[in-house]
């Protein structure tokens, strides 16, 4: 295969990563909005229920119902996305919005050492490690975290490494029709949350237009461009590009909820885009052979 004929998909995977994950916590702060009104529970409802209905009237996944596998891994893949977003969203009610993001990345970050063999790839994990711990409030500031909040976004990452490996299987399996399902699936966890905390709210028309926002830009149009990432890339690959994600939302925060960073957080968001620009420049050509999504 030619380098011209790899680089394009390669460029594909990583373009559709980076847009998602911009998405993603611009979504998050238009959710934390929301949260006076309907909390996070409520939030989370919005946010996977109206994308499952959005996906669902857009795909109509029961037209290609016949012949499909693994329903294991896809109730899982769903299962797993829900309860990251719920447990996430927890954490945002009192935890900055980059440091919630920066601890659940321990999730795709343990995936990503496990899955390294050469010397580069713990070069580039160590400049991660290191700007996260400057990204972290640990310098005799770690009494103004809330522990239930630190717990909330820690149990997100763990949710975060199982979607990405079931994620990848789904995808496999089920082409496209996976983040459908899959956001689904979520949802039939999410909703009933956000029901028990905020009951008639949720059916207020005035939080609408936030809620379709934030279905948007959180769930459907960033899980779908990531599901063509997944399909793409390792999943060592794609979790250490994920370390973006921390210096996106804490740049969110500052952009969008008034939160603010201190030098030595700036810096580890330089630090963080560094090794996250590293591992994309280093990436092998071998990861082209694993499936596409349909």
């Amino acid at each position: 295969m030619s380098s011209r004929s790899t680089i394009g998909p390669l460029a594909l995977a990583i373009g559709a990563l980076l847009i998602s994950m911009f998405s993603y916590q611009f979504g998050a702060s238009l959710a934390k909005h929301l949260f006076p009104q309907v909390g996070a529970q409520g939030a989370t409802a919005f946010r996977l229920g109206l994308s499952a209905l959005i996906l669902l009237l857009w795909r109509r996944p029961w037209r290609r119902s016949g012949g499909r596998r693994d329903w294991r891994v896809l109730w899982g893949y769903g299962l797993s996305m829900g309860a990251m977003n719920l447990v996430f969203y927890m954490s945002l009610r009192t935890i900055p919005l980059g440091i919630a993001v920066a601890l659940e990345f321990t999730g795709p970050l343990a995936l990503a050492m496990f899955g390294s063999r050469r010397l580069l790839d713990f070069v580039w994990i160590a400049l991660i490690v290191a700007g996260l711990a400057l990204l972290l409030p640990l310098r005799g500031q770690t009494q103004a975290l809330d522990p239930v909040g630190v717990m909330y976004a820690l149990a997100a990452g763990v949710g975060w490494a199982l979607y990405i490996v079931l994620g990848k299987k789904a995808g496999a399996a089920h082409g496209a029709d996976a983040v459908t399902l899959g956001t689904s699936i979520g949802a039939l966890l999410a909703i009933p949350f956000g029901i028990a905390h905020a009951g008639s709210a949720l059916l207020s028309p005035a939080l609408l237009p936030y809620a379709l926002g934030v279905a948007v830009l959180s769930s459907a149009l960033p899980y779908s461009l990531e599901m063509v990432a997944l399909t793409r890339l390792p999943a060592r690959t794609f979790s250490t590009l994920l370390s973006l994600e921390p210096a996106i939302a804490a740049m969110a925060g500052v952009a969008l909820l008034d939160e603010r960073l201190s030098l030595l957080q700036w810096l580890a968001i330089v630090a963080i885009i560094v090794a996250a620009a590293g591992t994309a420049l280093s990436v092998q050509r071998p990861v082209l052979t694993e499936p596409l999504a349909n």
